[in-house]
């Protein structure tokens, strides 16, 4: 104890020298990591964005596809993207996006357009006005103008009253880089003359931005195809083929022609039969009425029985679905029994449930219930058909299914669907792949059964179980006061 109170025997000169020693190998120190610290944010300022930033959103906003990536290593020519945009007024989300463009292929440069400076610069490309953020790209003669508004996409959806916005930069920049360095691009003819429906506008658009080019076509004004024609498509007809259309749609499948039919049951309840004897040339046959579901497990919660969510198949058109998890709704849709299919590779894409069954009284029924003379299920409400001379039939039995509002309930799943059909068939390009990105939460597609039990846990189970604990733990409460001390 003594020691502790002894005075040190070392000189204070010495004590302060050391002091200075330590204080000064501590500045030292310092300034080298303050140093380091500073050349590090100096390099990391330098690097492109891409290297800096790593992309953690849900919908992988700030990433491009590897379909994206294969356009842009391919390509065989320079490529200019003109970022039309004020100073300081730069989406940073575009910004980020370009960056991984240009970093992805020295074929690629973006370049800078600030309207203040070029105020007559975009006059060469488009005359519509031109908003900031929007796009040019160029290549060789050819371009492309994106507005901003096409690259954040908005949506009304009538069913439920509001708008859905989607991001989709990296599909319209690919789409368009695939464009100006591709002189042909594939046709899709829409066949007229049936009372057909026009298609739905999301869809449409869906189609121009893969860059395929759309005709109308009417087999009554023409005794071939046109040889251009990559794929013919009949949407939603009222009225049946003549005997010679069906004859000429027939040779021409056979033949190695890609058709894409949505057809369903139509006002007057009776089945297109010369359109139809396309399919039952490979013994698929048509089933009269309108397809019902009685399990809630494979119906709309939101639409009946009538809108049915029918179960997917593996092939090439729906396994990025079956994959993602998605849901397909079918309303309104014609059963196809595929038993004695021949001749042909027949495959199943959508299936519905061995309790379904058709509804013969169709348009006219009054009862969801089954009755004496409907049609026990399942049935096939897609089919794919591949002949033997390389033609190939995609066949989906709802005339609704691709309208708006049940492509939103089923986020974009529809569509997708028959996108990917028509992909398969037209020899898809990586571009024609990439779809939009959702800024919005997705719909949430459940059946009847999921949405009464949803009902049953959130009215009664849930409830009651929260009674129940809270009187059992006033119960004990009461007796712990109780017990004598």
């Amino acid at each position: 104890m003594k020691k502790l109170f002894e005075k040190s025997t070392r000189p204070p000169v010495e004590e302060g020298r050391n002091a200075l020693r330590g204080g000064s190998y501590s500045l030292a120190v310092t300034a080298i990591v303050l140093a380091i610290l500073i050349a590090v944010n100096v390099f990391v300022s330098a690097l492109p964005k891409f290297m800096t930033k790593y992309d953690i959103s849900s919908s992988k906003l700030y990433s491009i596809t590897s379909n994206t990536k294969v356009v842009v290593n391919n390509l065989q020519q320079d490529v200019t993207i003109y970022w039309v945009v004020q100073s300081g007024e730069e989406d940073d989300v575009i910004e980020n996006l370009l960056s991984k463009y240009e970093s992805q292929s020295s074929r690629i440069e973006v370049v800078k357009k600030n309207p203040d400076v070029y105020p007559t610069f975009t006059r060469q490309y488009t005359s519509e006005s031109v908003p900031n953020n929007s796009l040019i790209v160029e290549s060789g003669e050819r371009s492309r103008y994106i507005s901003y508004d096409d690259i954040y996409v908005q949506t009304a959806d009538m069913y439920f009253y509001s708008y859905s916005t989607s991001f989709d930069g990296e599909g319209a920049i690919t789409s368009a880089i695939d464009y100006v360095v591709n002189e042909e691009q594939p046709k899709l003819y829409l066949l007229q003359g049936h009372g057909e429906a026009d298609l739905p506008s999301t869809f449409r658009d869906q189609v121009e931005k893969d860059n395929i080019e759309i005709e109308s076509l009417s087999l009554l004004n023409t005794e071939t195809i046109p040889e251009d024609a990559d794929c013919l498509m009949l949407y939603s007809p009222e009225s049946d083929l003549s005997e010679d259309e069906r004859d000429l749609l027939a040779d021409y499948v056979a033949n190695g022609g890609k058709l894409l039919v949505i057809a369903g049951p139509t006002r007057e309840d009776s089945i297109l039969e010369n359109l139809y004897s396309l399919l039952s040339d490979y013994g698929v046959e048509p089933v009269e009425g309108i397809v019902l579901e009685s399990d809630p497990a494979y119906y709309s919660a939101f639409s009946g029985p009538a809108a049915i969510l029918p179960e997917l198949h593996s092939d090439d058109i729906t396994d990025s679905l079956i994959e993602a998890n998605y849901s397909v709704i079918m309303p309104i849709a014609l059963g196809l029994n595929t038993e004695n299919s021949f001749g042909s590779t027949v495959t199943e894409l959508l299936t519905t449930s061995d309790t379904s069954f058709s509804k013969v009284s169709g348009y006219a029924m009054t009862t969801y219930d089954y009755e004496d003379g409907d049609i026990d299920g399942p049935f096939a409400a897609g089919v794919s058909v591949r002949t033997s001379g390389g033609g190939e039939m995609v066949w989906f039995t709802s005339s609704y299914f691709l309208e708006d509002s049940y492509n939103a309930s089923s986020s974009g799943a529809n569509g997708d669907l028959v996108m990917n059909a028509l992909a398969d068939m037209i020899g898809e390009s990586e571009a024609m792949a990439i779809r939009s990105k959702s800024l919005n939460y997705d719909y949430l597609t459940i059946s009847g059964s999921t949405a009464s039990l949803l009902k049953v846990l959130m009215i009664g189970v849930f409830p009651l179980t929260y009674l129940g604990i809270g009187v059992g733990i006033v119960l004990t409460r009461r007796r712990k006061q109780n017990e004598p001390v």
